[in-house]
């Protein structure tokens, strides 16, 4: 059985949960197997991504429709990923960088921990950014952000 994940970050509208249902049908999810949340990427305690594995079963495969959608910390992802493996479900990512990514086969389990280090790799150069524009405006007399 194919069982979707869906998860968008923001709550302001910029990002819709939408686009990722009508993917996850496209690829035959049905509606009713498809789990959402509204949280960061970084955060591993998801309500909508706990009920999800929760519900997987030997031979379903998790389908999401980009590799950050189902986490941006590599040690989540490897961790997630060998779960499923070891209950023999297969992971199936449908576009974006993880595209091509299909667990039940040796080279998607390859490419699935390249994906998964790019992954990781673009959160840290959005904390190095945000830390450098923090320092800046700290040098400029400029208070702000976490202390």
């Amino acid at each position: 059985m194919l069982i979707g994940y869906a998860r968008v970050s923001k709550a302001d509208g910029s990002q819709s949960l939408d686009l990722q249902h009508d993917a996850l049908r496209a690829a035959g999810v049905e509606r009713d197997n498809i789990y959402d949340d509204l949280a960061s990427g970084g955060r591993d305690d998801r309500p909508g991504l706990t009920a999800c594995l929760k519900s997987l079963r030997d031979g379903d495969v998790l389908v999401v429709w980009k590799l950050d959608r189902l986490g941006r910390s590599l040690a989540h992802l490897v961790n997630t990923v060998k779960e499923l493996s070891d209950r023999k479900i297969g992971l199936r990512v449908l576009t974006g960088k993880g595209a091509q990514i299909d667990t039940t086969t040796a080279s998607g389990r390859m490419v699935f921990g390249i994906f998964a280090t790019l992954a990781e790799f673009e959160r840290d150069l959005i904390r190095e950014r945000t830390m450098a524009g923090l320092a800046s405006a700290r040098a400029r007399g400029r208070k702000g952000g976490r202390k």
